[in-house]
């Protein structure tokens, strides 16, 4: 952690730790990735050898990090708003236009990424990563003892909350993180050049060209026969969206050839 994270729960501990009186406070500063201990004071507190200021005004659902002379929030607006969540799991989520990428009501969103992880069991594999997001797969991917991650993120404002995430893991050590689209650098990969397929892709209505049958068509070129993909869905309600995309998915991935299996909020493939 090369600086301290804050959120409303820690940074009322520390308003609390003041109010007290107390010479000291044992928190955490980075999401609940370890503990530290913290020198409380009346104007500010420190930590390793830097004052900070208490913040005027702490958000709820906001990761504030440091910039070098204040707290911010961890956000960002270029052509949508892209902010960093905190969870009550630690390992935070995010959101984009208000819209939450990774599931946390139930489960952490860490925890959600080793269990689909495990189902393409990585361990030796080389896996192909396509919408890379905060890297949960990826990191569990490495963790589960895969030979290399490759992983592409095209949103520059994602990959910088990975800088200040210390959950996400960094390039290199097995993982080539690539900031670019793979829906055009998914052509240019080698024919069974991966064993393995994690796919994430944005919800159908913000990026439908990651659900053509085109797209699945390369997704199966460049994965070798038997190699396993993962293809996120989600469980959109027929009802309110007027279509079956999980059914729809599935029935493309078999015209392209894999074997298709709903599995949770998603469907598992065996290339054929």
């Amino acid at each position: 952690m090369l600086t301290p994270l804050l959120t409303l729960i820690q940074h009322d501990a520390l308003q609390s730790a003041r109010d007290q009186s107390l010479a000291t406070l044992d928190c955490t500063l980075d999401l609940d990735r370890s503990r530290t201990t913290v020198t409380i004071g009346a104007s500010h507190w420190s930590w390793r050898g830097n004052d900070y200021p208490y913040l005027m005004r702490c958000k709820d659902r906001t990761v504030y990090y440091w910039t070098g002379e204040d707290f911010a929030p961890a956000q960002r607006y270029g052509n949508a708003l892209i902010k960093l969540i905190p969870t009550s799991w630690g390992a935070p989520t995010f959101e984009i236009d208000g819209i939450k990428m990774l599931p946390t009501a139930q489960v952490s969103p860490y925890a959600d990424a080793a269990r689909k992880v495990d189902l393409i069991a990585p361990r030796g594999k080389r896996v192909l990563d396509t919408c890379g997001g905060l890297g949960y797969f990826a990191d569990c991917c490495l963790k589960g003892g895969a030979r290399e991650v490759r992983s592409f993120e095209k949103n520059a404002d994602v990959l910088w909350l990975r800088g200040i995430n210390p959950w996400s893991p960094q390039p290199g050590d097995g993982l080539d993180l690539r900031h670019a689209d793979i829906a055009l650098e998914l052509p240019q990969l080698p024919d069974g050049s991966f064993d393995a397929v994690l796919h994430d892709p944005p919800r159908f209505g913000i990026a439908g060209e990651l659900y053509s049958e085109d797209f699945y068509r390369q997704l199966a070129r460049v994965l070798r026969p038997g190699g396993v993909l993962f293809h996120y869905t989600g469980s959109p309600n027929k009802l309110t969206s007027g279509r079956d995309v999980p059914s729809e998915v599935s029935q493309r991935l078999r015209r392209v050839g894999f074997t298709v299996t709903p599995n949770g909020d998603g469907l598992l493939a065996i290339r054929r």
